[in-house]
Protein backbone atom coordinates (compact mmCIF):
# COMPACT_ATOMS: atom_id res chain seq x y z
CA UNK A 1 0.00 0.00 0.00
CA UNK A 2 1.45 3.21 -1.28
CA UNK A 3 4.72 2.21 -1.85
CA UNK A 4 5.77 5.83 -2.77
CA UNK A 5 5.08 6.72 0.58
CA UNK A 6 7.33 3.76 2.43
CA UNK A 7 9.83 5.44 4.37
CA UNK A 8 6.92 8.03 5.50
CA UNK A 9 5.06 4.83 6.60
CA UNK A 10 7.99 3.71 8.65
CA UNK A 11 8.34 6.67 10.25
CA UNK A 12 5.04 7.46 11.24
CA UNK A 13 3.93 3.75 12.67
CA UNK A 14 6.92 5.09 14.76
CA UNK A 15 6.05 8.70 15.82
CA UNK A 16 2.37 9.17 15.18
CA UNK A 17 0.26 6.91 17.87
CA UNK A 18 -2.70 7.90 15.71
CA UNK A 19 -2.03 6.91 11.75
CA UNK A 20 -0.29 3.33 13.83
CA UNK A 21 -3.54 2.70 14.95
CA UNK A 22 -5.39 3.46 11.89
CA UNK A 23 -2.55 1.64 9.59
CA UNK A 24 -2.90 -1.91 11.96
CA UNK A 25 -6.84 -1.60 11.84
CA UNK A 26 -6.39 -1.35 8.19
CA UNK A 27 -4.15 -4.26 7.65
CA UNK A 28 -6.54 -6.34 10.83
CA UNK A 29 -9.36 -5.59 8.34
CA UNK A 30 -7.88 -6.69 5.31
CA UNK A 31 -6.35 -10.21 6.72
CA UNK A 32 -9.98 -10.33 7.52
CA UNK A 33 -11.24 -10.13 4.40
CA UNK A 34 -9.09 -12.42 2.95
CA UNK A 35 -10.21 -15.45 5.20
CA UNK A 36 -13.63 -14.67 4.89
CA UNK A 37 -13.53 -14.42 0.80
CA UNK A 38 -11.25 -17.32 0.99
CA UNK A 39 -13.77 -19.34 3.08
CA UNK A 40 -16.58 -21.22 1.17
CA UNK A 41 -18.94 -21.07 3.61
CA UNK A 42 -18.73 -16.98 4.30
CA UNK A 43 -17.37 -15.72 0.78
CA UNK A 44 -20.65 -14.57 -0.35
CA UNK A 45 -21.93 -12.37 2.73
CA UNK A 46 -23.07 -8.77 2.45
CA UNK A 47 -20.50 -8.36 5.54
CA UNK A 48 -17.51 -8.32 3.54
CA UNK A 49 -18.77 -5.58 1.29
CA UNK A 50 -19.21 -3.88 4.97
CA UNK A 51 -15.92 -4.36 5.78
CA UNK A 52 -14.40 -3.58 2.55
CA UNK A 53 -16.04 -0.50 2.87
CA UNK A 54 -14.78 0.09 6.43
CA UNK A 55 -11.35 -0.88 5.02
CA UNK A 56 -11.48 1.85 1.80
CA UNK A 57 -12.63 5.16 4.33
CA UNK A 58 -9.08 3.86 6.52
CA UNK A 59 -7.38 3.85 3.48
CA UNK A 60 -8.16 6.89 2.67
CA UNK A 61 -7.71 8.27 5.95
CA UNK A 62 -4.40 7.18 5.79
CA UNK A 63 -3.22 8.83 2.34
CA UNK A 64 -4.81 11.73 3.83
CA UNK A 65 -2.26 11.76 6.52
CA UNK A 66 0.44 10.96 4.37
CA UNK A 67 -0.16 13.44 2.19
CA UNK A 68 -0.34 16.07 5.19
CA UNK A 69 3.03 14.55 6.62
CA UNK A 70 4.52 14.75 3.08
CA UNK A 71 3.60 17.95 2.74
CA UNK A 72 4.58 18.97 6.19
CA UNK A 73 8.17 17.27 5.28
CA UNK A 74 8.87 19.38 2.60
Amino acid sequence: MFPEYRALISQLKQEDAHFSKVFEAHNELDHEIIRLEQDPVTSGLDDIEVLKRKKLKLKEELYDMLKRADTAES
